[in-house]
């Protein structure tokens, strides 16, 4: 009975602790002030959203065309309520006074805007897949792939995140791109600029930063990072925001895996190739192919207990 009171005495000294320590702290806690957007309810709005764009993908029911108004039509009423929702909270949140009513209102009027966004959405996204299956030999099928690929998942999350960001929802694109990114390894963020027919093979590891332009029929490989050289500050050490810190990519161009290319005034021309693991921090022209000189690589023989053979060692 003791050893209960002692641990008892003890974890109430230590709650005692943090709470003196998060009430005494001015920022990192949101006392009496309005709830966030949930990170359930943002992935519930993903699911939503990808079950109108690919109808009959994810659902147990078997879909026939006659069908397709009634579900799509289900699906947009219940999108509209939760992602209204999820964007007033979001407004609300924000250091920008809306009483509730103000938050509600133009958490709609956002809402139905991106809503109308969605059919767009949809043939873009129907591109990047058929960029996908014409891509990648491995592809069997379109179904392979909307299933499938980290690639086809990021990018479908980045699109609706994209168009959530343009219209200055607050927290939210970020939100969905975090998810997508806990989803697949892949790290877009929602302000990046992408065009028709992007294609990501295998995804680990990509990292595509806020200020990234990047052009049509453009393919990326896993591990590729497109990021920022150095942070500019102003007079009083503050980062600069509103600058263009990541790198533009021109139409038609091919990354492999493991390259990095930074900065703002970084530009890769059209058609121009990028080998593995390149480190890129100046512009290539048009029609250029950069790669790594072959290295030099150490062989030698083993015998089967890890013993090594005298005289075995090689070099190519």
């Amino acid at each position: 009975m003791a050893q209960i009171s002692s641990f008892q005495d003890e974890l109430n000294e230590i709650t005692s602790e943090i709470v003196d320590v998060l009430t005494t702290s001015e920022t990192m806690h949101r006392f009496g002030l309005s709830r966030l957007p949930g990170g359930m309810d943002v992935a519930e709005i993903v699911n939503a959203c990808k079950a109108i764009l690919f109808p009959g993908y994810r659902c147990d029911q078997i879909l026939d065309q006659q069908d397709v108004q009634e579900h799509v039509h289900g699906l947009m009423i219940r999108l509209n309520t939760s992602l209204t929702r999820q964007i007033t909270l979001a407004l609300a949140s924000q250091e920008v006074s809306y009483d509730k009513e103000q938050a509600r209102v133009l958490g709609q009027e956002k809402t139905l805007a991106f809503i109308q966004e969605l059919p767009h959405i949809r043939r873009i996204l129907s591109e990047d897949v058929e960029a996908a299956l014409m891509g990648d030999p491995a592809a069997q099928s379109l179904d392979e792939i909307i299933l499938c690929y980290p690639g086809i998942e990021a990018m479908t999350i980045y699109r609706l995140a994209h168009v959530l960001y343009g219209l200055q929802v607050p927290l939210i694109p970020r939100m969905l791109t975090e998810y997508a990114h806990m989803q697949t390894g892949i790290d877009i963020h929602p302000g990046a600029q992408i065009g028709r027919r992007f294609f990501i093979d295998h995804g680990t590891g990509v990292v595509i930063g806020e200020t990234c332009h990047i052009g049509n029929d453009v393919k990326l490989y896993q591990g590729v990072t497109l990021g920022a050289l150095s942070f500019p500050q102003n007079d009083r050490g503050e980062l600069l925001r509103d600058r263009k810190r990541h790198p533009t990519i021109d139409d038609h161009v091919v990354i492999y895996a493991n390259a990095t290319i930074l900065g703002g005034q970084t530009r890769i021309g059209h058609h121009a190739v990028v080998g593995s693991s390149v480190w890129l921090t100046r512009s290539v022209d048009p029609y250029t192919v950069v790669t790594l000189e072959k290295p030099s690589l150490r062989y030698k023989d083993i015998l089967p207990d890890g013993q090594v053979p005298r005289g075995t060692e090689y070099q190519i």
